[in-house]
């Protein structure tokens, strides 16, 4: 996956290889094309190497002031489209100042790269790491070619895990209480938990959990805030009574979730919520929201 930055054909292709290209994992990325593709995935830590292969158009003599190789960490804001945020730039000299006549290749390596923020492509902003060659020119503009790569980092089952219990209801009409098994899942977990019903004084119809993402970039006045619902899961037809206990079993594996992201690099958080709906028969509807945190486990096969 290459493609070229410039308003007209470049004087020469270039391709970048990575030296494990053929047996590493890939994985599934939309790019700017709005098209999916797969890209070679990684670790934080790993060693990313391979070759890069400049070949100018039928025979034609490019002269350049210099050839490089970058690893950048980017983040970009939808709403100020085209500036990115670096918080990973690692440089590789490949070429001092002269011409290529014919097809050169380079050899390039980042040693145990740090790389602490997984990949992300949201509504608002997107996390991307990219492999950008530059051939550097005087007169013309410089050619750049780009190579996206995935990096997903895994999370051990965390130590203390509490479950979640809350009494919620309104005076003299409903009082439920609800719990779930835990407060952090995994992404291919499955949420396990029940609702007991303390008091049922209004006509409930139905009664649903909903899995929502709140994804928020910038700060201040300009902070953005987008809710997606992911999943809705129906735990109950019909009016329950006082006393009767719904269970709640639900597989998260179905659903497109990534980990819960934190004030990364100041620039944006993702937030995943459990949203108990209850619907009475007047179709009046009553929420209860309780954060939790998602993670990708260690030893989790994708």
């Amino acid at each position: 996956m290459n493609y070229l930055v410039g308003a007209f054909k470049s004087p020469c292709n270039i391709a970048v290889t990575f030296s494990d290209g053929r047996t590493r994992k890939q994985a599934s990325m939309k790019m700017d094309n709005g098209k999916t593709a797969l890209v070679p995935l990684f670790q934080s830590q790993e060693n990313i190497a391979g070759e890069v292969s400049i070949e100018p158009v039928h025979g034609k003599k490019v002269e350049h002031t210099g050839v490089k190789i970058e690893l950048l960490g980017q983040i970009e804001l939808y709403f100020d489209r085209g500036n990115f945020y670096d918080f990973t730039s690692l440089v590789r000299e490949l070429e001092v100042p002269g011409e290529l006549y014919e097809r050169k290749t380079y050899q390039f390596e980042f040693s145990t790269v740090e790389m602490p923020y997984e990949s992300y492509n949201g509504v608002n902003v997107r996390l991307r790491y990219v492999l950008k060659v530059t051939v550097s020119r005087s007169v013309f503009s410089n050619i750049v070619a780009y190579q996206d790569f995935c990096v997903r980092n895994y999370t051990p089952v965390p130590t203390i895990n509490n479950s979640i219990k809350m009494e919620v209801g309104i005076e003299d009409c409903l009082h439920i209480e609800f719990e779930y098994n835990k407060s952090k899942y995994h992404l291919k977990d499955i949420i396990i938990g029940k609702i007991y019903f303390l008091l049922v004084r209004i006509k409930i119809k139905n009664m649903e959990l909903e899995i929502r993402r709140r994804e928020s970039t910038g700060s201040g006045p300009n902070t953005y805030v987008e809710t997606e619902t992911l999943a809705k899961f129906e735990l109950m037809d019909g009016a329950p009574v006082r006393g009767e206990s719904i269970p709640i079993r639900l597989f998260l594996s179905p659903y497109e979730l990534t980990p819960t992201y934190r004030n990364i690099n100041n620039k944006f958080s993702v937030k995943y919520y459990l949203n108990l709906v209850l619907v009475d028969e007047e179709d009046r509807r009553y929420f209860k929201q309780q954060e939790i945190t998602m993670y990708r486990l260690l030893l989790e096969t994708e």
